[in-house]
């Protein structure tokens, strides 16, 4: 069984750092003011499997642009679920629900292409 929550810890140290190729805006949509300084020396997965799960948050953009917007604000920019809560005016359960809910795409979209990631080795 895959711990998709690694799974996207490892993609947002790849996609923080300046030679993934992946331009991600500087300020996440809704959190200017939350991010905080990133630490360079992050782990990371490798490109073969951030392209993979790239193209699982690019169908989840699709369907549910919000649900994407906290991914990517939690496991790239690291912003906590209660600072995120706190932005969105939310209950911080619901933002866990909301970002459980994420999660379950990307490992169900990882399931479907029927991949094994590198990183799994």
């Amino acid at each position: 069984m895959r711990d998709i929550k690694m799974v996207l810890v490892l993609w947002g140290g790849w996609a923080a750092s300046d030679s993934s190729g992946v331009d991600y805006s500087s300020i996440a949509a809704g959190f200017k003011g939350l991010i905080t300084e990133t630490c360079k020396s992050r782990p990371s997965c490798s490109d073969n499997d951030a392209l993979i799960i790239e193209g699982c948050l690019a169908r989840l953009k699709k369907k549910k642009p919000y649900e994407y917007s906290l991914l990517v604000a939690h496991y790239l920019y690291g912003i906590s679920k209660r600072k995120i809560a706190k932005a969105r005016k939310k209950d911080e359960k619901l933002i866990r629900i909301e970002i459980q809910m994420a999660e379950g795409f990307i490992d169900g979209c990882l399931s479907m292409l029927d991949v094994k990631l590198e990183m799994e080795y």
